[in-house]
């Protein structure tokens, strides 16, 4: 079987494609990677050398390009987006353009060759805040930023292919991920690297702001639930079970890295910012035996380790990024 993955030299792309590389099963997949290698994708992020994994750089707004993977695809993983929200506020053009075009461009092609499932990777941001309660995957959709506007734009497209043409397509809305080799722009990794680097970190508002926390391995275990169990035209929430406020979770990164509040920098608050986040993945559990079984507090402390022993890793791609805002 041959799988097509986008966007898997970024963060959560690469570690689902290792973990499938990593398995011997007789039908493990052979995998090819598209991806355009942004600021926030690296090759270094994926095991080059393996013998299941080819590797493609461009875009998937390409139509020829994807038109000519797609024709030997029998399935697809599609993680392509933009996602930095900071970002999207002061650019907006760009994440409509790859998250919403670059979506009906691999939709288009997924119809063409009749690809599928097609599992869409899409984001809780997309049902905006949530005072109380959580979010199921019936909530209305009401983002807030240009990022989770494109995101909600894509989702509504991938399924509406479902809908009008009978493409098996399936929607994940995972919550916060975390763990290693994710983006130095992203709240944890940011965090801490600029607290190794002894910098001070930059807490928006009162942080008073409430996100579910989600290990990365968890989210790639859910995905690769609701590619091989889920249903056609179904969307599925992956969340992570660990509700804190940024200011909880600060104080955590403060005591990993051995520092105080004094190295914390009250910003002014983000535009339009979400105050919490919180999704409901009974649904998840009850059809594909979906649940979180990272522990937090340890796997929040490996991450701190990843970084802290992965220096030549972290520090071109925050070069890089800061450089280039």
């Amino acid at each position: 079987m041959n799988l097509l993955v986008t966007g898997a030299a970024g963060f959560i792309g690469s570690r689902y494609v290792r973990t499938l590389l990593a398995s011997a099963a007789p039908d493990a997949p052979r995998i090819t990677v598209l991806d355009s290698l942004t600021y926030a994708g690296t090759l270094d992020n994926l095991p080059l050398g393996h013998p299941r994994l080819d590797f493609v750089h461009g875009d998937i707004r390409d139509a020829a390009l994807v038109d000519k993977l797609m024709a030997d695809a029998d399935q697809v993983v599609h993680f392509a987006a933009e996602s930095h929200v900071d970002r999207s506020i002061d650019a907006a053009a760009g994440f409509v353009l790859t998250n919403v075009v670059g979506t009906q461009t691999l939709l288009d092609a997924a119809l063409r060759h009749d690809v599928g499932p097609f599992v869409h990777v899409s984001t809780d941001e997309v049902y905006g805040s949530i005072r109380t309660g959580s979010a199921t995957e019936r909530h209305p959709l009401r983002p807030s930023s240009p990022y989770a506007a494109s995101k909600a734009s894509a989702d509504l497209l991938a399924l509406s292919c479902h809908r009008t043409h009978g493409l098996d397509v399936r929607v994940t809305r995972c919550s916060n991920n975390f763990g290693p080799h994710q983006f130095p722009e992203k709240l944890i990794p940011l965090f801490v690297t600029h607290l190794l680097d002894g910098r001070k970190v930059p807490l928006y508002g009162d942080g008073r702001n409430v996100r579910d926390w989600l290990h990365v391995d968890d989210h790639c275990r859910g995905v690769e639930l609701v590619r091989t169990r889920g249903r056609a035209g179904q969307v599925y929430n992956i969340g992570g079970g660990t509700e804190l406020s940024n200011r909880e979770l600060t104080g955590l990164l403060l005591d990993a890295c051995g520092a105080g509040w004094d190295r914390v920098e009250h910003v002014a608050d983000r535009k339009g910012h979400d105050l919490r986040y919180s999704v409901d993945w009974s649904k998840a559990r009850d059809e594909l035996g979906y649940r979180p079984t990272r522990d937090f507090a340890a796997r929040l402390a490996g991450t701190v380790a990843w970084y802290r022993d992965n220096r030549a890793w972290w520090e071109p791609l925050k070069r890089k990024a800061e450089s280039a805002v």
